[in-house]
């Protein structure tokens, strides 16, 4: 529920209310409610009533989850339906280095807590590790590859179990811990040597009475308490037990994008001793500190709790594995799931999971295959989950907002207005997520209102996947936009940026050519500015204008002209308003987006008759290839010729002739099964 208003607020109405009752009671007709001291009773009176309903009003919205406002109450509120909220994350990363000159060392240790010096966007940052690392030494060298280590301090605390205490409690007293870093050990008292781990768990399912384990909740002032057992639901702890709590304290994401380390920790051999930090070789980075995160925000503990309730720590449903994601992996900007059943063909027993990380684009590798091991305790027998890249839909705007000089004779002010303007709605919550949908209405009002010297604007749309070409092998293509294409000639409705193939010479492009209404056939040409397309290529695969699809036959591209191996291919879409579907993450390119300022000579009054109005189409003009702004590639660039361009040009009749009519040199490319590969592009 919404916060909800139970008694009335209003001042002015509560004094009335009193001075009609007053004036009710024949005790006071006739008297003078506003020239007479009772006027001071009735405010004093009014004042204590709007604090006694202010203050119900307040108790009356924190006793529910959604409408509660201060943190303690919305997580003690969570804490009723089993949800523990996320706590910072460490930001984490690998480093490497090696030990030499050892002798008489069979093994080494970096023992547990700081290791390394991160600099970062020029602040210092510690990292440290929860637990000792140990390797072998061989023929003299210590080898520590792919250290994760962790930005923040590492802290132990200690606690007595006395059993006299009716209540004891296990309190953490640092704020900003990371909560997956926590170890708990339980030693049978101080002076014992041996210790049992004991392990957090997120619910009671297979929990029994001599289960080594504990549970986690938040309290007040973001601190956390460890819950034992009773004997009944996990082990009780006896009297004297001595437990001790290891743990990170955590800057959370501020840690992120340290990439320059240097070793400060200790390291000691086989006997203890420690080894002389002169034998350590510079620390190499394996991969930059990422993934560090704050606490669970209240929005979110809103949003969250509710549904891991309803998922019952279960993934079976689509949804279930969105929240259960979203729980267990904080880092999470948006994420969607669906099962094989949904694609074509079915793909029985899977389901498939893209995740939008806050920081980064992609999953690595290795949070893929951790996460698929914590999905595991969620997931139904038998339903297996699977990763897959985050595949981008990019939208493209060219825009002419048109102005009247006369209000502002500024066109660059104006611009950069309406740039900002766009800059802002890209970062909104309509895009940048599955499931996301650019609204045109809502971008063309933005530009609209920039300012009262803009009169009106022509928008145009385009969309656009960046193919991630696999360089030097042969490779089918699939590249998916999930909006329907519109067609308005008979080719040249789907164009890309330049590449080269094995055994063409020069930069080759693909278009599109109109079969039906529904269907088309791509086609791949070299072009020389100012002249002629020359297909090199007539078959060279296939477009579906009712599904947006593009298929990519077999072909061997050697280089692209955009850099990191990348064919941006561009097409119009039948509606204005993209929506992201399945697997498509909506984005919003202010890149490669186009503003041309236009001075509206009739509302200026320069030119009332309209005679030399600027007039801008409403619909593309065609063209052969795609104009970017993307980096470009050297590769590339060495072998484009002096006359060719990647960049988009148009003739003066705005039509271009049918590929089939073209010159032709086919070039055919050696294609089988057994030495094609198969990409969709995925992760652009």
């Amino acid at each position: 529920m919404a916060f909800g208003q139970y008694v009335n607020l209003d001042f002015d109405q509560i004094k009335t209310s009193i001075r009609d009752y007053l004036r009710a009671n024949t005790n006071f007709t006739d008297y003078d409610f506003e020239g007479s001291n009772l006027s001071i009773i009735i405010d004093a009176l009014a004042y204590n009533t709007y604090t006694t309903a202010y203050n119900t009003n307040m108790a009356a919205n924190e006793c529910f989850l959604d409408s509660a406002t201060l943190r303690e109450n919305v997580v003690a509120l969570a804490r009723n339906i089993g949800y523990v909220p996320r706590s910072r994350r460490s930001s984490r990363a690998k480093v490497s280095f090696t030990v030499d000159g050892l002798t008489e060392t069979s093994t080494l240790t970096i023992n547990a807590g700081i290791v390394c010096n991160g600099a970062g966007d020029n602040t210092n940052y510690i990292f440290c590790i929860p637990e000792d690392i140990t390797v072998p030494v061989t023929n003299g060298v210590a080898e520590f590859n792919n250290i994760e280590i962790y930005e923040g301090v590492y802290i132990s605390q200690n606690f007595t179990v006395n059993t006299s205490l009716f209540n004891q409690r296990y309190i953490l007293d640092n704020s900003f811990i990371d909560t997956s870093t926590i170890q708990v050990k339980v030693k049978p008292s101080s002076t014992s040597t041996s210790s049992v781990t004991y392990q957090q768990i997120d619910n009671v399912v297979g929990v029994t009475s001599t289960s080594n384990s504990y549970l986690l909740q938040e309290i007040e002032d973001e601190r956390y308490e460890l819950i034992f057992g009773d004997n009944v639901i996990g082990r009780k702890l006896s009297n004297n037990n001595y437990v001790t709590a290891s743990y990170i304290v955590t800057d959370g994401k501020e840690g992120n994008g340290a990439s320059e380390f240097s070793f400060v920790g200790n390291i000691t051999n086989q006997d203890g001793a420690a080894i002389n930090a002169d034998l350590i070789s510079l620390v190499s980075t394996d991969e930059k500190s990422r993934d560090g995160d704050d606490i669970e925000s209240i929005s979110s503990i809103k949003y969250f709790a509710p549904r891991i309730y309803s998922s019952q720590y279960r993934a079976v449903t689509s949804s279930d594995y969105e929240s259960v994601l979203g729980y267990i992996y904080p880092n999470v900007e948006s994420v969607t799931a669906y099962g094989g059943e949904e694609m074509s063909p079915p793909r029985f027993g899977k389901v498939f999971i893209s995740v939008k990380p806050r920081n980064g684009d992609f999953l690595s590798d290795q949070t893929k295959r951790e996460l698929i091991q914590r999905l595991k305790s969620y997931a139904v027998a038998g339903i297996v989950p699977e990763f897959i890249d985050l595949k981008y839909l990019y939208v493209e705007l060219t825009t002419n907002p048109y102005y009247n000089p006369s209000l502002n004779d500024d066109p660059n002010n104006l611009k950069t207005g309406v740039s900002n303007a766009l800059t802002q709605y890209s970062r909104s919550i309509d895009v940048n997520k599955f499931g996301g949908r650019f609204k045109y209405s809502k971008a063309v009002s933005l530009i609209d209102s920039i300012d009262a010297s803009i009169t009106s604007n022509i928008t145009l749309v385009t969309i656009r996947r960046n193919l991630k070409a696999v360089l030097g092998q042969f490779a089918q293509y699939e590249v998916c936009y999930g909006n329907m294409f519109h067609t308005q000639e008979s080719a040249y409705n789907v164009v890309s940026t330049g590449f080269t193939i094995e055994g063409v010479t020069g930069i080759v492009y693909l278009a599109d050519e109109v079969v039906n209404r529904e269907k088309g056939r791509i086609f791949f040409f070299t072009y020389t500015e100012g002249g002629t397309p020359n297909i090199v290529k007539k078959n060279a695969g296939s477009v579906d204008y009712m599904t947006g699809e593009v298929l990519i036959d077999t072909v061997n591209i050697l280089s692209t002209v955009i850099a990191n191996g990348v064919v941006e291919i561009q097409a119009i879409p039948h509606s204005n308003d993209i929506v992201g579907l399945r697997d498509l993450y909506v984005k919003f390119d202010m890149t490669n987006t186009t503003i041309n300022m236009i001075p509206d000579l009739i509302a200026s009054g320069e030119n009332t008759s309209g005679s030399r109005f600027v007039h801008t189409h409403s619909y593309y003009t065609p063209t052969y290839t795609r104009k970017s702004n993307s980096p470009v590639s050297t590769t590339a660039a060495a072998v484009l010729p002096s006359t060719a361009s990647s960049t988009a040009t148009t003739t003066t009749s705005g039509t271009y002739s049918s590929p089939t009519t073209s010159s032709t040199s086919s070039t055919s490319s050696t294609s089988s099964s057994s030495s094609s590969s198969s990409s969709s592009g995925y992760g652009y």
